[in-house]
Formats: structure tokens, sequence, C-alpha cells
């Protein structure tokens, strides 16, 4: 009897869809120039401080990294008050997410009921795709109205089967937040046996008076990590730079499972160098919230509505089905993000660009959906 070649979690798995590369689009469409406000990355580009380091770096490319990532690690644990062993590095937060699912999630095994993972129903895709791909059971609720987290209805789905949560907070592709008492209300109702994991991607966009502390958790909640990324605010995303932070025995765990030489030299080296240019990361994050304003309002005026955000992005209701506005400014050369796939098929999703593209967009948006292109 011969076996299926892969098994059906493998073979009923959708992969993450990618973007349309720029210059792919550029040939189709015969046009010179395209933007790309479809994946929340940083169009300010990295710190020129992390640009040089970067560049000094290329000499020693033929050398493995740091395997311990040494060097970032004693660094980054002096920045956030943490020691050394609470911190685990990933080729971007992906693969701490990847890690997580992999260490502490699976099939029931004997004597055992499964490890499952839980999450929102609108939230970050990775989180369905690799516990699907890893056969993890796989569990979410549903959103608020305003798409913002149900932690209460998240807290009621807790069961023995919950391993692990995943909270993303700023959430993506919806921007919505949860301050610091909803989480530790979130927490004391759930009790101290499921991981929790904060996914903070989006951490540095947050206003100061709205960043909760969940660092200062883990202390008192050792299954609880915090995930963090240089992609966004740093605008590394091309070199695949994240962490996560937790108590050192959840750490020793997931290194167990790292794969050594996981985070590139040139990404140690950049990520090290950004976090000495503080000012350098106000301008990205004060461009990004004026942007921020002037997409919302913008798309206010034309009839959408544009959805509250602390990340750099705005998800935004056409009113409309989105399928026809998204391919009329594809067809422009500005690409964005359609949400059909997340159950939201009047919805678009565009990151903040340079002044120039968000121009850009905004003027080429009203255009599609006015029919006049």
């Amino acid at each position: 009897m011969n076996r299926p070649l892969v098994p059906e979690n493998i073979r009923s798995l959708s992969p993450y869809p990618p973007g349309k590369p720029l210059k792919e689009l550029e040939r189709e469409l015969g046009i010179g120039t395209a933007i790309k406000l479809a994946s929340n990355e940083n169009a300010f580009g990295p710190s020129p401080l992390a640009v040089a380091a970067m560049a000094g770096a290329l000499a020693e490319s033929h050398r493995y990294p740091e395997s311990t990532v040494f060097y970032l690690r004693q660094r980054l644990a002096r920045s956030l008050g943490v020691a050394p062993a609470q911190l685990v590095f990933g080729n971007g937060s992906n693969e701490i997410i990847e890690l997580l699912i992999r260490t502490f999630t699976g099939p029931a095994l004997q004597h055992e009921p499964a490890r499952g993972v839980l999450t929102a129903a609108t939230t970050f895709v990775v989180y369905q795709l690799v516990s699907q791909a890893h056969g993890s059971p796989f569990k979410s609720v549903a959103m608020r109205p305003d798409l913002s987290l149900d932690l209460d209805g998240i807290a009621a789905a807790v069961d023995d089967e919950t391993a692990l949560i995943f909270l993303c907070n700023p959430n993506n592709p919806t921007g919505s937040t949860f301050d610091k008492a909803a989480l530790e209300s979130f927490l004391d109702r759930i009790g101290p046996g499921p991981i929790v994991a904060i996914d903070e991607a989006y951490y540095e966009f947050l206003a100061p008076e709205n960043r909760l502390d969940a660092i200062a958790l883990i202390e008192g909640r050792p299954r609880t990590i915090v995930l963090r990324t240089f992609s966004k605010a740093y605008g590394l995303a091309g070199v695949r730079v994240g962490y996560g932070v937790s108590d050192p025995e959840l750490i020793s765990y997931l290194d167990r499972v790292r794969q050594p030489f996981n985070v590139s030299l040139i990404g140690q080296v950049g990520a090290e160098a950004a976090l000495e240019d503080a000012a350098y990361l106000e301008r990205v994050v004060a461009d990004t919230r004026a942007g921020l304003a002037e997409i919302a309002s913008r798309l206010a005026l034309l009839g959408c509505q544009p959805y509250s955000t602390e990340a750099n992005f705005v998800l935004f209701d056409c009113r409309r089905d989105a399928a026809p506005l998204y391919e009329g400014l594809l067809r422009q050369g500005v690409i964005v993000r359609p949400m059909k796939g997340y159950g939201l098929p009047t919805f678009l999703r565009v990151n903040v660009g340079t002044a120039d593209e968000n121009a850009r967009f905004l003027s080429t948006f009203e255009a599609v959906y006015r029919g006049v292109v």
C-alpha cells in the first residue's frame, strides 16, 4: 500500500501569500516606478549607522556568525534591563513563532492531550500556518465588533489542550491594541499554565503612554514571552533579526530547538548599530505617525472607514468590494494588501511610506475609487 507523499496537514496547507516583486510588476505593466505599501515595511530605511556597520562587516562574510549572538545579546540585554539568558534570537520574529510552536505544541501523545495554539481570528496568519504545518491543534476566537482582540473570549476558550496563546499587540492586520490592565486581567483569568506569547513587532510605533511593559510581567509569570523585531521600526526587514524575552528556563528550551547560526553576521552587526541611533528611530516613528494621520484623514474624507491603529499601517473599509480597487491600484503601480483572505472582502491595508509614496497612494486611490482611472 502506497503512503501519501505528505500528511494531510501539509497537503492542505496554503502557503503564506507573497507580495508581487516591484520589478516584475513594472515589467508586466510597462511602467517605470512602482511602490510597495503592502508588507508593513519601514519605507525610510535603516539607520545610517546600521548601514555603515553592515557594509563594514561584508568583508567577514566568509565567517560563520556568532551562534549565541553574543555582542547583540549583551547590548540588547542592557537596553531592556534583562539578563542575557532571557533572550532568544531568530531569523526575524517569525522564526521565534515557529520555535515556540515546534517546542511547546504538537499532536496528542500517549496518555497526554494534544498541545494546541489559541489566538484571535483576525491576526498574524503565520500563527495558523505554522501550527498546521506542525500538526498542532489550532483554535481562534472571533474579533470584537471594532476588530480588536476579544481577550475575554480568548480566555473563555482556554482548555486542557491549550499550550500556547498568541496575542499580537498592536495587532496585525487591524492595528488595535490592549492595555496593561486588560492583559493582567486576562493573565489572572487563564492562570499560570499556558504559555502566552505577546507579539510586539510594532512596539516602537506605539505612543510612549500606550506602551505596556509586558517584559515586567515575566518575573511573576515565567510562562510569558515577549516577541519583538528589528524588521519594522528599525528598517532591517531584509536582514532578518527578531528576538524573544522570557524566563531563562523557557528560553533554554527554545535554544535546544533553534538551529545554530540562525541570525546572519550582517544582521547581528546591523541590529547592534541600530540600537545606538535613538535619534534616527525617533524620526522614523514621528514621520510614520504623521503619515498615518494624513492617510486616515484623507480616506475618511473619501467615505472609507479607517480603523484606529498604533502600528505603521492603516486597515480601512472601502464600503464596497475591495478587489476591483486593489486591482486598479495595482495597474497604476501601487501595491497594497487585500484583506479578503482574512474574511474582510471590503477592506484593504496600506502601510505608511515616504511623503511622496503616501501622496501617490492617496491620489491614485482617490482616482480609482471615483472611477477616474
